[in-house]
């Protein structure tokens, strides 16, 4: 098994997470979007620019209620109201189904954006506020999800690794980097741009329904290289996500055990997608040999929570 990931050292995550990569200050004292700032009426335009079919396609994985080695506390579902007890004649005529169901969606398998208010590094958050800003008894009282409310609404680009590896997938433990993001713009015409959502395939979830959950604690994951961290500074991206939980794990670091959501969220302001669903938009693209659309993410209005489920429709 070769791996390919490429480790930059602690000191120059430290000084990324320090100086270099940090927008701290750049959109206001008070912000509270990050990269989201990259977004523009133009950059939305630009996307719609890109619809020729009117075809979607879902990025999201559909939530299981059923507990894993992966998922040790499974979203809940059950019916507060349902048919099966109903008896013609004993019963009013008002007949309704009705659900509760409730996640931690962070995690490895649940489709989700990550808010600004999901990492801190030495008791700060983004934009150099206390971490106290996210309270046990009132959750996250700034960089809530509610800053990308309005919608993400924007032109995605797809770096499938593994196509252009010519592997299945990227092993676990390994990582999707520079080299792989330098062949998909030169193999597959496409150019990661400001305000762009990019998505990283690595085959791993797709996998995971194959070959069943593992502990990505004890056997690894795939994910983003933290390599990457300074072309997502400099292109000026929106949102980066990939089908997995965005962090290679394992990983040689003493302070870092997420670099990737550790420097993006907390120094760059970065917003993260976890678990989206690739295959089939990686499908998708390669029978139309195209690889930038149209991408629509759209959090659910969460006030004081640091993240939201989200389906992200991909349209052609």
């Amino acid at each position: 098994m070769r791996m390919t990931v490429s480790w930059p050292a602690q000191d120059d995550l430290l000084k990324w997470m320090s100086s270099d990569l940090r927008n701290w200050g750049r959109w206001g004292d008070d912000d509270q979007r990050g990269t989201l700032n990259h977004l523009s009426p133009e950059k939305t335009m630009q996307a719609v620019s890109l619809v020729s079919e009117g075809v979607t396609v879902s990025c999201a994985r559909p939530v299981d209620f059923k507990a894993s080695i992966d998922v040790p506390r499974p979203p809940q579902h059950f019916m507060v109201s349902a048919g099966d007890s109903f008896r013609r004649g004993e019963s009013q005529d008002r007949q309704v189904a009705m659900d509760y169901f409730g996640m931690i969606f962070h995690g490895h398998t649940v489709t989700h954006i990550d808010s600004l208010a999901h990492f801190f590094w030495d008791g700060q958050t983004y934009n150099g506020r206390p971490s106290s800003v996210v309270s046990t008894a009132e959750g996250a009282t700034e960089f809530d999800v509610m800053a990308g409310s309005g919608g993400i609404v924007t032109k995605g680009v797809l770096v499938d690794a593994p196509l252009l590896r010519g592997v299945d997938f990227v092993e676990r433990g390994d990582g999707v980097g520079l080299a792989d993001i330098e062949a998909a713009e030169r193999d597959h015409g496409v150019r990661v741009e400001k305000g762009d959502v990019l998505l990283l395939r690595t085959g791993q979830l797709g996998r995971r329904e194959i070959v069943g959950p593992v502990d990505v604690w004890v056997d690894g994951s795939a994910g983003p290289s933290p390599e990457i961290l300074p072309l997502l500074h400099e292109r000026e991206v929106a949102v980066m996500g990939s089908d997995t939980g965005n962090d290679v794990a394992p990983n040689p670091y003493e302070r870092f055990t997420n670099p990737v959501h550790q420097v993006g969220i907390v120094s760059m302001g970065l917003w993260i997608l976890d678990n989206a669903w690739l295959d089939d938009l990686a499908e998708a693209c390669e029978q139309r040999g195209r690889w930038e659309f149209m991408i629509s993410i759209l959090p659910l209005k969460l006030p004081t929570v640091t993240g939201s489920p989200v389906n992200p429709i991909v349209i052609f």
